[in-house]
């Protein structure tokens, strides 16, 4: 039987930018024929943490995909990368004089139950343990979160 699978890319940010790496990506799949899966593409989406989350999670909900796949563009890295983990910064005080000191935030971390050095093997595609802080690895952290068993 057929995986269905959801895979999702951004659109671009920048002016200059003709495209998104992840987009590319995405629309180069759709090209092959031959894959054995049921792959579902939610393309395009907006560089708005918000609206790529709800839409992302809406899809989720709606499909019931066995797999989630969010692909996104780091513009620092040259090569693909799997990441393993997504963290968030919280406020912990509501304290605002407090605000610059380190104790008044704590890090939330969710990770992916996939066994991503299997994955990997033998390819050229790198383990990453940081998407930055952007809204790749926000959106990663609410698809984790809204897939975390209960």
């Amino acid at each position: 039987m057929q995986k269905k699978i959801l895979l999702t890319s951004f659109d671009t940010w920048l002016s200059e930018q003709l495209s998104n790496s992840s987009d590319d990506l995405l629309l180069e799949l759709a090209k092959m024929a031959c894959l054995p899966h049921d792959l579902i593409f939610l393309r395009r989406l907006p560089v708005d943490v918000q609206l790529a989350s709800s839409r992302v999670i809406a899809k989720i909900n709606e499909l019931k995909p066995d797999y989630v796949i969010c692909c996104g563009m780091a513009a620092s890295r040259t090569q693909l990368s799997i990441e393993v983990v997504a963290r968030i910064l919280s406020v912990q005080s509501t304290d605002i004089s407090s605000l610059d000191c380190a104790e008044s935030f704590w890090q939330t971390t969710l990770q992916t139950t996939v066994n991503v050095e299997q994955l990997v093997e033998g390819t050229e595609v790198e383990i990453s343990y940081d998407c930055g802080k952007f809204v790749c690895e926000s959106l990663y952290y609410s698809g984790l979160a809204h897939l975390k068993p209960y």
